[in-house]
Order: structure tokens, then sequence, then C-alpha cells
């Protein structure tokens, strides 16, 4: 369960709880940061949320897989970015829409709160609220 359980997931397939919590445990390999990249987002964005370019090397030169919190943000960035796509209907909607800042989060961007569990619930939550026609 390595770069093709992250696509899934990126894909929005229905992965167990359990699956998702073993592949955080266990740790995806550095270049399932690739996935990201795939998905649209930048290294500076991937290197902001996910891991730092300097401890990516050291991981890559060690032949090392992601920490469990660096997969565990992965797996939060690719969950919602699979919601946002699902929401606008549209990757590159979604892609602008995590990237613009919003004054009801404090000026921030949604991709920025993604660093953290609870700012990745901030974001769910408001593109939740969108879906339901709360907020646009």
């Amino acid at each position: 369960m390595e770069l093709r359980a992250i696509d899934d997931i990126l894909a929005d397939t229905n992965e167990s709880d359990f699956e998702v919590t073993e592949l955080v445990e266990n740790g995806l390999p550095t270049e399932s940061l690739m996935v990201l990249r795939a998905h649209g987002l930048t290294f500076t964005e991937v290197a902001e949320i996910v891991i730092s370019p300097r401890t990516l090397k050291h991981r890559k030169s060690r032949g090392e897989n992601l920490s469990d919190e660096e997969t565990d943000r992965v797996v939060r960035v690719g969950r919602t970015l699979a919601l946002a796509n699902d929401v606008f209907g549209n990757h590159e909607k979604a892609l602008q829409w995590l990237r613009t800042p919003s004054d009801q989060i404090g000026g921030r961007t949604p991709l920025s709160l993604l660093r953290t569990d609870a700012g990745g619930r901030v974001v769910e939550r408001r593109l939740w609220q969108i879906d339901e026609g709360f907020f646009a």
C-alpha cells in the first residue's frame, strides 16, 4: 500500500480507516510526494505543508520513508483535495479555492491550514458548508 494507496485517497476511493491508519503508521516512501505534485501542488506548497526540502533530502539519502506525521499530512492533503474536487466539481476550481485567502479563516489560505489536524478539520468543515450552500 504505497503510491497506489495515496493515489486512491486522492481519487477519493473508499480506503478503510484501518488501511489508512496502517499506511500512516508505516510511512509512505518519499516518492509519494510526487503524487501531490502530479495533482497540482507546487514544490513550495508541499514543502510548507508536508516536509522541508532539507529533511526530504536527508530522508531520500538514507532511503527512509516519511515519518508518520509527514505521512499523515500527505493523507490529509490528499483527502482534502479529493473533497474540494467533489465540492467544486472541477480540479482547477478546487486548487484555486485552496490557494485563495479567506477572511473566514483569518485571511489565511485553506491550503496553509492543512499542516495540522485542527486546521484540516476547519478546511473540511468549510468545504461541507460550501457543499450544503451555507457559504460561497
